[in-house]
């Protein structure tokens, strides 16, 4: 495999736009959205419908509704332009996605070692896929990988079905990785483990990593960078480790409404929001 250029971005957004047609007109759910990443961990967070997962799909090629760029490039590659037949060839294999809940992405007639040698597909065969799947298993830390490749996907724990989904996800070696959500079904004990897990494959498989979250604390020390989403536009942009110290009203706001243990209060405030966001929004949108 030929080493990727460190000064090429891995990833380059430049005004990505989605709309869905509605019976009440077009609903316009991601705004000029711009950003580029190397291979590092990315966060996009933000209220729930502020437009973070259908970013991510729209990156996959998966979005339903109306994708517009004036640029969308994954190493180099137009992604606006592609065919069926090459989305085909980088989705999976060289862009991969793990969605928030196992129990709704695992195949729950298929034992999970079938679901990992089909995607083996076209990469491996006969006892090399079965060797790469144990391999993956076993990447992610699960201890007794035969038991799990025999499985059923509803006799695994949340834990144990996402880590089964990343391995299956990494089976192909992806440049970009995109974690939609990837512990919030999970208690702490095992969020952290899968975090760890997600920590160490982005460092020793040098691949970039855009992790999607709505747990403020857990990216700033999780993720190198933050994308803070508001009504489908970034509105602000900063090092991870700098996140408690955001200039934006609106990320204050959310960073306000965090408990603190240190801190407790009889009750927790709510998120403000100021008219003046949205004039600063529908000033930026571009009509095409």
């Amino acid at each position: 495999m030929i080493k990727p250029d460190p000064s090429t971005p891995l990833l380059q957004v430049d005004n990505l736009n989605i709309r869905f047609k509605t019976p009440t007109g077009i609903s316009h759910v991601v705004r000029n959205m711009s950003f580029s990443m190397g291979r590092e961990k990315l966060a996009i967070v933000g209220e729930s419908g502020s437009g973070k997962s259908q970013s991510a799909r729209a990156i996959l090629g998966l979005s339903p509704g109306q994708v517009t760029a004036d640029r969308l490039e994954f190493q180099g590659e137009n992604l606006l332009n592609l065919n069926a037949a090459q989305w085909r060839k980088l989705r999976g294999k060289r862009i991969s996605m793990v969605m928030q809940d196992p129990k709704y992405s695992l195949n729950p007639v298929m034992r999970i070692g079938d679901q990992l040698l089909e995607a083996c597909r076209g990469l491996f065969s006969g006892k090399a896929a079965k060797v790469r799947a144990m391999d993956m298993l076993s990447a992610v830390k699960i201890r007794d990988p035969e038991r799990v490749y025999r499985a059923w996907p509803h006799e695994l724990s949340g834990g144990m079905g996402q880590r089964a989904m990343i391995a299956m996800m990494l089976i192909t070696e992806p440049e970009l990785l995109i974690a939609d959500e990837p512990t919030s079904a999970l208690d702490v004990t095992v969020r952290l483990q899968v975090l760890a897990i997600l920590d160490d494959l982005v460092k020793t498989r040098d691949m970039g990593l855009i992790f999607i979250s709505h747990d403020l604390n857990l990216v700033s020390s999780f993720c190198d960078r933050v994308l803070v989403m508001y009504a489908g536009q970034i509105m602000e942009e900063l090092d991870a480790k700098h996140l408690h110290a955001a200039q934006h009203p609106y990320t204050k706001g959310l960073l306000a409404c965090l408990p603190e243990l240190g801190r407790p209060v009889a009750v927790l405030p709510t998120l403000s929001r100021d008219d003046a966001w949205k004039t600063e929004l529908s000033a930026k949108v571009v009509t095409r």
